[in-house]
């Protein structure tokens, strides 16, 4: 998804610090001078602002952010879409050179502004790659939505080994195969606790157990 890339000394930098409302905007020209600061909102009129003011500057404009959620992905398609060209900070590298300039790792977003900048100057980036422009978008969203489904069925798989099993049927785990063992949820779904299996009696329990589990063949 990244490529590193150097930074042209005579580029303006743009760093912006990405968030849910509102981003922190820091310009510097490469023949120095005082900084830029800029406030933009959320919105497509605020967007378009800032590509028009970015334009208007007439010199090579390099923006560099920080990956936030998803929040990063509708200004930076805007950005990318007015021929800019972007750069993305790692979260992880910002955190620590936060760290080494302010002596600290409080949040700020002034300070992340100022550091984004300054990794853009020395080149510390890497080149963001857009997916919508690059045509891989909907292949990098199944992606992290079967990521996200998996782990969360690790999780759910492992609270019922280490918690629920314990407390109500410590003596089954060693039938509970693995997480893609649909018999055993089943089983547990439709008999959560054992006064669910009492209340019913033997012969009923092995009447509506049985579909559930089907017959096991051993592999062996």
């Amino acid at each position: 998804m990244t490529k590193r890339s150097s930074t042209p000394a005579d580029a303006v930098l743009v760093a912006i610090d990405m968030s849910k409302h509102r981003q922190e905007v820091l310009l510097e020209r490469p023949e120095g001078g005082r900084r830029r600061r800029m406030t933009v909102m959320a919105t497509k009129a605020d967007y378009d602002r800032l590509a028009d003011d970015l334009t208007i500057i007439g010199k090579p404009v390099i923006v560099g952010f920080e990956a936030t959620g998803n929040y990063h992905r509708t200004l930076a398609h805007r950005l990318l879409s007015a021929g800019f060209e972007l750069r993305l900070i790692s979260s992880v590298a910002l955190a620590r050179t936060r760290e080494a300039l302010h002596n600290g790792w409080d949040k700020n977003d002034s300070k992340d502004a100022q550091v984004i900048l300054h990794m853009l100057r020395i080149g510390a980036t890497q080149r963001y790659v857009d997916p919508l422009a690059a045509g891989i978008n909907d292949l990098q969203e199944m992606s992290k939505t079967h990521e996200a489904i998996s782990k969360a069925k690790t999780q759910a798989w492992h609270r019922i080994l280490t918690h629920y099993l314990p407390l109500y049927f410590p003596e089954i785990e060693r039938f509970a195969g693995n997480s893609r063992s649909d018999w055993f949820l089943a089983l547990i779904e439709r008999f959560p606790t054992p006064g669910s299996i009492i209340s019913i009696g033997r012969e009923a329990f092995t009447e509506q157990a049985w579909p559930l589990i089907g017959r096991k063949v051993s592999k062996a």
